[in-house]
């Protein structure tokens, strides 16, 4: 059967522009799907075309409000099953549990591990996401996941609109220097690393910087931005440290809160961000730019589909 009659792409309400990108690479429309809701607030779901024996895809990040999101994945996904589909993938650009990866507290559940078991017990029958705040959340998956890193497309942003003769990629922190050292080894510049204290969800304390940031472009890479109160921390911990200019990047621009007047005011020359998450006008700073994923993810939906190897997207 022609790739174009069995694939189907379905998406909810995250970030439907980013379906349509990933549908537009792959040379089909995306496939109808209505989401309502009963006068008692519950949700519905309606598949409006036939998946019998098809190649299913639904692309939902995980955004705010996220268990609204969540909830409209799963509903989808059995609705999906109910309706015969040969196999379901949930395609999960932005896996906002993946924070929530160990117990760190009292009496408090490991959430990174419920989701990936509601997923399964749904439907799911795989995952493609991207960027996992803690790697070590791909292992709470008992179906396959695909897991993409966004690194290579940032970089090669960096890359072209900044100058690398006299730079140098700063971690936030110990605990993101794996993920700021394969950007580091992607642009071929050393590592520094920032000693960091998280005092809240919303609040972090910096002290000295570990490496040579003194009169170099510091280059900063995290798997998210959220409030942006950690990106802003990092820029004035640098530039105490005597860095000449602060470039950051994420993969994942959830801006929440106060974010984007923090990064405004902060002492950051330019950041970007992907579209993993939907990044409205009103959010789109001057200094801003957000790079699109859609091409990444479609190729691995069709790798996917095609029973060909992800791995070499994995780099």
């Amino acid at each position: 059967m022609p790739m174009n009659d069995e694939l189907k792409v379905f998406a909810g309400c995250s970030n439907p522009g980013l379906a349509d990108e990933i549908c537009g690479c792959l040379d089909i429309r995306r496939s109808g799907l209505r989401i309502s809701r009963f006068s008692n607030d519950n949700l519905s779901v309606q598949i409006e075309e036939n998946v019998r024996e098809r190649d299913v895809f639904v692309v939902q990040a995980f955004t705010e409000p996220a268990s609204d999101r969540i909830l409209e994945l799963l509903i989808t996904m059995d609705a999906l099953r109910s309706a015969s589909a040969r196999r379901i993938t949930a395609v999960i650009p932005y896996f906002s549990y993946g924070r929530s990866d160990k117990k760190d507290a009292p009496r408090i559940s490991i959430a990174g591990r419920l989701i990936a078991d509601l997923l399964r017990t749904a439907g799911a029958d795989r995952v493609l996401t991207m960027d996992l705040h803690a790697e070590q959340v791909h292992g709470f998956f008992s179906i396959p996941v695909d897991h993409l890193t966004a690194i290579p497309i940032v970089a090669a942003h960096v890359e072209k609109t900044c100058e690398m003769a006299n730079a140098v990629v700063v971690a936030t922190d110990a605990g993101g220097a794996k993920r700021a050292g394969k950007f580091a080894t992607r642009l071929r510049l050393p590592l520094a690393i920032i000693d960091k204290r998280r005092v809240s969800d919303t609040e972090v304390r910096q002290g000295h910087v570990v490496g040579d940031v003194a009169g170099k472009d510091a280059v900063v890479f995290e798997d998210e931005i959220a409030t942006g109160s950690t990106m802003a921390e990092t820029a004035r911990t640098l530039a105490a440290a005597g860095a000449r200019q602060v470039v950051a990047g994420a993969t994942h621009g959830v801006l929440v809160g106060h974010a984007i007047d923090n990064l405004r005011e902060a002492a950051i020359a330019s950041f970007t961000v992907t579209n993993t998450v939907e990044v409205p006008k009103s959010k789109r700073l001057e200094k801003m730019t957000v790079l699109s994923v859609a091409p990444l993810m479609a190729e691995a939906i069709r790798r996917i589909h095609t029973g060909e190897s992800v791995g070499a997207l994995f780099a």
